[in-house]
């Protein structure tokens, strides 16, 4: 079955902003991101390089480099912190209004599957986020994550680990979700890899289960970009032009603010 034509909300000559929908890898091999920007821009044999992953089963937000240069640059970002990234999900149960998550995580690869430790380890390493809670809903509520260290499986296991899977997760949650994981990488802010100028990009997820549950709520939430755009839903259905200049404005289906 072929792919549908990935969205792109940002193009220019160093990175390329786009919407990975849930069940597409966001590494370079055939049918995963980097390939379909490759075909948006009309580019087969184009560099171009993911930076930052999410599981496959996740959607939203990626940014992607085209050229070594920028994926340099943009990886560089990550390590000092000037490279941030904010997700929404919605979990079962209800955790206290905000707070931060500080744990030591294990990778299992035989079980593909990331483990809460007490001890460190070599296989270890130390996780970090902050949340803030937005609503509340039958039993379900809807968070607003800042990613403070990225590893794999890190949302995923480090709410499941206090009692409050994400719902749909079927690997990390014991509840039979008719809908697919809640997870979704809702705002990037970073430094463009070649003029330096601040970019932040927002775009919010589908209105499906059980993001539809809380579209009141998401609709609020511009506030997280600091812009005067309304939030774009992920199924406008638009496929951007691609431009090869330094210059970006706001644009309907996303918003890019350098302020």
């Amino acid at each position: 079955m072929e792919n549908e034509p990935i969205q792109l909300l940002y193009t220019d000559k160093r990175i390329a902003v786009c919407i990975k929908p849930a069940g597409v890898l966001s590494t370079d091999e055939p049918g995963g991101v980097p390939e379909l920007v490759r075909t948006a821009l009309g580019q087969p044999d184009g560099c171009v390089r993911t930076v930052h992953r999410l599981d496959r089963v996740v959607g939203g937000l990626m940014v992607l480099a085209r050229s070594s240069r920028a994926a340099s640059e943009l990886g560089k970002q990550m390590q000092d912190g000037g490279f941030q990234k904010e997700y929404l999900a919605v979990v079962h149960g209800s955790p206290a209004g905000e707070g931060r998550m500080e744990d030591l995580l294990r990778r299992d690869t035989r079980e593909r599957k990331t483990y809460v430790v007490s001890e460190p380890g070599k296989d270890t390493r130390p996780a970090s986020l902050s949340y803030q809670t937005i609503a509340r809903r039958d039993g379900q509520t809807l968070v607003s994550i800042r990613l403070h260290t990225g590893r794999t499986h890190q949302i995923r296991c480090q709410f499941a680990s206090r009692g409050f899977p994400l719902v749909g997760d079927r690997k990390y949650g014991r509840v039979e979700d008719s809908c697919g994981i809640a997870l979704w990488s809702h705002t990037l802010s970073f430094r463009h890899p070649e003029t330096g100028e601040p970019m932040s990009f927002s775009f919010l997820p589908p209105t499906i289960c059980p993001w539809d549950g809380f579209w009141e709520q998401l609709e609020g939430l511009s506030y997280v970009t600091d812009s005067a755009a309304t939030p774009q839903r992920s199924d406008t259905p638009q496929m951007l032009p691609t431009a090869d200049r330094e210059s970006s404005d706001t644009r309907r289906g996303g918003s890019a603010d350098r302020t």
